[in-house]
């Protein structure tokens, strides 16, 4: 494994959404598991591994001072340097913060505020492979069959899976590849569901690591259901 000790490696992690899906009164970011938010759990993770040096939370606009609070304070969150306010989309959140990191940064690691479960191996394996490559994603293989179905709902072709990957987050970028790849996409009003989308319209390459499928990103109640069952296996 490379030596990252020079790398300055920066998180971002983005939970401005609403979470309608979740059906709740309480954003899906903030809902209690096993005792503490969501989003507590995922910034707990990130502050315990070494390789992360800084994180930036972008979270909504009147919720800044409760994530000071309740969150950072309150779970001795040290490496939490900016809780920033987010944008309307996830690209929005994840550029705002890009434009608050100072040049110094070597990395920057993107990962969902309701992605509770990531672990120290994966994250290492992404950040090295970026390290190489200036581009890195993780995703697990799909199991599933997958057709395409379009008019009137009746199936055109099934997709041979094997070059198929459900992508997670961690993802994994050069900063000043990423930052550029943001203000393109800005510029050209392009929106993306994830950050690598916006490397790949540039023709840059991404490397593909292998995650885990417990690395749920918790957005309805059966997710919930789950990750409390991924916890109790965890045995917290």
């Amino acid at each position: 494994m490379q030596d990252l000790t020079p790398l300055r490696v920066v998180a971002i992690v983005p939970a401005a959404g609403k979470g309608l899906r979740m059906n709740h009164h309480l954003p899906k970011q903030y809902l209690p598991l096993g005792g503490k938010p969501i989003v507590a759990r995922t910034l707990l993770g990130l502050q315990s591994f070494k390789v992360i040096d800084e994180i930036f939370l972008a979270v909504r606009g009147e919720e800044k001072e409760y994530c000071e609070r309740e969150i950072v304070k309150r779970y001795g969150l040290t490496k939490v340097c900016q809780v920033i306010e987010g944008g309307e989309k996830r690209q929005d959140s994840v550029y705002n913060a890009l434009e608050k990191i100072d040049g110094g940064a070597g990395l920057v690691v993107v990962h969902d505020g309701v992605r509770p479960f990531l672990t120290e191996n994966v994250l290492m394996e992404a950040v090295t492979q970026a390290n190489i490559h200036k581009a890195a994603i993780v995703a697990v293989p799909i199991t599933d069959t997958i057709k395409v179905a379009k008019q009137h709902g009746f199936i055109e072709k099934t997709v041979p899976r094997e070059d198929l990957w459900a992508v997670q987050t961690p993802q994994v970028f050069e900063y000043e590849l990423i930052l550029d790849a943001h203000r393109k996409a800005r510029k050209d009003n392009f929106l993306a569901t994830d950050d690598a989308s916006l490397l790949e319209r540039m023709g840059h390459p991404v490397k593909v690591v292998e995650g885990s499928t417990e690395n749920i990103k918790i957005t309805t109640p059966e997710d919930l259901i789950m990750a409390e069952a991924i916890l109790r296996e965890f045995g917290e």
